[in-house]
């Protein structure tokens, strides 16, 4: 079931960004589609280091499940939008060359506009930056990173500013009708909750990579650990 915000929210024909969803906490998000395809590959990628298992089968069809289901619904002025972007990063290939995958196509974690979180304006003795030096090798480190910054913006006053990822167009925003349609298929809530799972999601495969689950234990369990007690012809 949608929640009154998002149905009231239908009456226009996008959604707008970070506007409540009718869930506590949750507001809508600016960018689901590449939010979730760019998860949803990094999810897949990162499970191709795990070993055939039971959790790995099981999450590698969910995932391309729902991203199959994701990617089916293109936005409006999706193709003039990549060959605009295309032209953007064929006229700076060195720039954008850390943002390619391996299939030739490019994706960053920028894609998903995560929400900045305001500064309070209070610096604490953490954030604030020594200006002391510490001994030969800090004042040579600090020596090192303001010549580094001198030769950046040299650079730039010769070759102009290198293009960055915030550069690229975003995305074209899908419709409210469209969002809706991916919620119905997928059937797990509305989008912005998807989007929570399947980042809940690739987090749990990191933490299975460094756990390494599936490999033997360190002492073999005893007999009958894992045998538990049989109801038999009781009642």
């Amino acid at each position: 079931m949608r929640s009154s915000a998002r149905l009231l929210a239908n009456v226009t024909k996008y959604l707008e960004a970070n506007t409540p969803t009718g869930l506590t906490g949750l507001t809508t998000h600016p960018a689901p589609r590449p939010a979730l395809i760019y998860t949803y590959k990094q999810t897949l990628k990162s499970l191709q280091q795990i070993p055939q298992c039971v959790y790995r089968k099981s999450v590698e069809n969910l995932t391309k499940h729902r991203l199959a289901i994701v990617e089916t619904e293109v936005p409006e002025g999706y193709e003039a939008w990549k060959d605009r972007v295309r032209k953007q990063l064929d006229a700076s290939p060195q720039a954008y060359e850390k943002f390619k995958n391996e299939d030739g196509s490019y994706s960053h974690d920028w894609i998903s506009l995560q929400k900045a979180v305001p500064w309070d304006g209070e610096v604490t003795r953490k954030s604030a930056r020594s200006i002391m030096s510490k001994g030969l090798a800090d004042a040579e480190a600090k020596a090192k990173a303001a010549q580094a910054e001198v030769d950046e913006i040299e650079r730039e006053e010769r070759e102009g500013p290198v293009p960055t990822v915030e550069d690229i167009e975003v995305e074209p925003p899908l419709t409210a009708q469209q969002i809706e349609t991916i919620e119905n298929k997928i059937g797990a809530g509305l989008i912005e909750e998807v989007i929570a799972v399947a980042e809940n999601e690739f987090e749990l495969v990191d933490s299975m990579l460094k756990a390494q689950p599936w490999e033997p234990l360190e002492e073999e369990t005893p007999p009958g650990q894992w045998t538990y007690f049989e109801r038999g012809d009781r009642v």
